[in-house]
């Protein structure tokens, strides 16, 4: 993090950099960033909102090393099959055998790996159905008020080993981003949302000068650095860190154009 702050001072002053970051985001609400459709997108008009943070939730927790929009459109390839739509009710998941979980996963490629992903599923949606009566994403929202604080203490501490993948930080960032964007929850202490520093945030960051090309290697380390380097930058700027995402995203996804609303 020192590093990431160090290597921004010696070349910006905060308020220019803030400049750039204001530019971005206004770019990104006139559409001028190209590519407006995001993965996530192939499940509206598909399924209810009723039913979406369910299928956003179980389908995150398998979106690690896979091409975004080829998982999302199997997800709704799934949801739209009556006869596999119960893999996204975390109850029934969890009430069912691996076995029958494996099959109807695979049928979709919802799951590439046989093992492993069928299991994460189920251990995810037993955790779901175990976190309130309702035994579904809303009601694990609800007994947390709907509060990030609380949410990230019991997924990435407390009961951090009942959801895998989905407690790693770049995926449960992403997700309480999805969330926000998908089915409209309304955070508290929105402010400790992180960007998800995938590959193209992280270009999209050096590109701004934020961080050196070093972080571009990609570790664990390399993200966390990448993601403090934005909490510290837009401290007390009114921005959240997330509401960076998307519009470095797609404006590493456009090839950098320049950053001008003319």
């Amino acid at each position: 993090m020192d590093q990431s702050l160090t290597y921004m001072e010696e070349n910006m002053t905060d308020e220019s950099f803030l400049e750039k970051v204001k530019l971005l985001i206004q770019m990104h609400r006139e559409g001028l960033l190209g590519g407006e459709v995001m993965p996530e997108d192939a499940l509206i008009g598909m399924v209810p909102d009723a039913e979406m943070p369910n299928v956003l939730t179980l389908g995150m927790s398998l979106n690690y090393q896979r091409n975004s929009f080829t998982l999302w459109e199997f997800i709704a390839q799934a949801y739209h099959d009556k006869s596999t739509r119960w893999i996204f009710h975390p109850r029934a998941v969890s009430e069912s055998s691996l076995d029958e979980l494996r099959l109807a996963l695979l049928q979709y490629r919802v799951a590439l790996q046989p093992n492993r992903h069928p299991e994460i599923w189920r251990k995810v949606s037993q955790g779901i159905a175990q976190s309130s009566a309702k035994g579904d994403v809303w009601g694990l929202l609800e007994s947390v008020q709907f509060d990030v604080a609380p949410l990230k203490h019991i997924m990435q501490a407390t009961r951090k080993s009942e959801f895998p993948y989905l407690s790693g930080p770049k995926i449960f960032n992403y997700w309480l981003y999805v969330m926000e964007t998908y089915t409209g929850v309304k955070w508290k202490s929105r402010e400790l949302i992180t960007v998800a520093p995938d590959t193209h945030v992280l270009k999209a960051t050096v590109k701004l000068g934020l961080c050196s090309s070093d972080v571009m290697n990609g570790t664990a380390d390399d993200r966390k650095a990448v993601a403090e380097a934005w909490e510290n930058a837009l401290h007390g700027s009114g921005l959240a860190p997330i509401d960076v995402h998307t519009p470095l995203w797609l404006w590493s996804r456009a090839g950098f154009p320049p950053l001008s609303t003319k």
